[in-house]
């Protein structure tokens, strides 16, 4: 096959199902950096050890990723993958965490009677919960950024509406953090999928526990705040 007809087959392939030049990595690096230090600002009680230890971790491990790949996120090796696999296990531990120390407090009565403290607390976790998923989703969707780069994996675990309809999208398109930012904040809201339909296994139970998480510490927040006021 002559170079301008394979170039040809390539153009009608989408950008997301083909080798693209990565993403940048910068979106989700600032959202890495938002999350550590939403982390360190918690209140004492709902952080993992002193508040310094998993922000102190996660920049140690953000910044060999970001040296490793400082602008687009298109290196596949495995030394790398697996800290990215810490750097989020760490994520969602120091998350999950806060979130069963906050339902405890709320159930056993022990969380403070100060409205506003207790609702900054629960908006902390809520926005923990967000952040969390959002890497998530983006780290694991077709095996991570890279992997899209190099369209390792045929089949989506996330079926976005460019996907479905490529006609009303740009013909670059491709899902970057921003969409899945956008994915992981409806879910955390409307406690369901949106406009953004998951397609594989592991991705349906993602999005239920993240719904599940955020509707419990929602309710209870809102219904203890609501108590201490009245």
């Amino acid at each position: 096959m002559s170079g301008s007809e394979n170039q040809t087959g390539d153009d009608q392939v989408p950008a997301w199902a083909r080798r693209t030049a990565g993403e940048s990595r910068w979106w989700a690096t600032a959202a890495m950096v938002g999350l550590l230090g939403l982390q360190y600002f918690l209140p004492d009680w709902l952080t993992p050890g002193p508040r310094w230890v998993v922000p102190a971790l996660g920049v140690a491990l953000l910044l060999v990723l970001v040296i490793a790949s400082p602008y687009r996120l298109d290196r596949e090796e495995i030394l790398f993958r697996r800290l990215a696999m810490c750097l989020m296990g760490l994520l969602g531990f120091a998350m999950t965490w806060a979130v069963w120390h906050l339902v405890n407090g709320l159930i056993d009565g022990t969380v403070s009677n100060n409205a506003g403290g207790l609702l900054g607390s629960g908006a902390g976790v809520w926005m923990s919960n967000f952040l969390v998923f959002a890497l998530w989703y983006w780290e694991f969707d077709r095996g991570g950024p890279a992997a899209r780069a190099h369209a390792r994996k045929p089949y989506p675990d996330f079926l976005f509406v460019q996907m479905q309809n490529p006609d009303l999208a740009a013909p670059e398109w491709e899902p970057q953090f921003l969409d899945y930012l956008y994915l992981s904040f409806t879910n955390a809201t409307a406690f369901s999928p949106t406009d953004v339909m998951p397609m594989s296994r592991w991705a349906k139970i993602t999005m239920m526990m993240q719904s599940g998480i955020s509707l419990i510490t929602v309710s209870l927040v809102i219904a203890r705040a609501v108590n201490v006021l009245k």
